[in-house]
């Protein structure tokens, strides 16, 4: 598979700006250690200040391990990031009713919300494979 450019070193950091909330790490596909800097801000802030250096090499992974396509990670990232619980990601993937549910109980009562941070990357990756055929 050739290198696509499906994450942005731009947004990684300014998800790292909430990144004592692990937002950075869920972008980059590191939902086992963003759920820790979830619970422990960033492991006391220790860890959110050494990411700042750590960011250019999680992306690059990214970059390789994601499938690129016509729907964009980064948008669809910032949607959940800041609109997450009135389902904006998922309308803008084409998951209307799952938006519409998200609307009205606010990401699912933010269970949903937290689902979508730990999947958000396959979610595309997998759009993006079902749009090639």
């Amino acid at each position: 598979m050739a290198y696509s450019d499906t994450h942005s070193r731009g947004i990684g950091y300014l998800l790292w700006i909430f990144g004592f909330m692990g937002a950075h790490r869920f972008y980059y596909g590191k939902p086992w250690t963003g759920t820790l800097w979830f619970f422990t801000l960033g492991l006391f802030f220790i860890g959110w200040i050494i990411d700042l250096f750590l960011i250019p090499a999680m992306d690059r992974k990214a970059d390789l391990r994601f499938r690129s396509g016509r729907t964009n990670f980064n948008l669809c990232w910032i949607l959940l990031t800041f609109l997450g619980i009135f389902g904006a990601h998922r309308l803008y993937m084409g998951k209307w009713i799952t938006a519409i549910i998200y609307f009205c109980t606010g990401g699912l009562f933010l269970i949903g919300v937290l689902y979508d941070y730990w999947t958000l990357n396959e979610q595309i990756s997998v759009k993006n494979m079902q749009r090639d055929w």
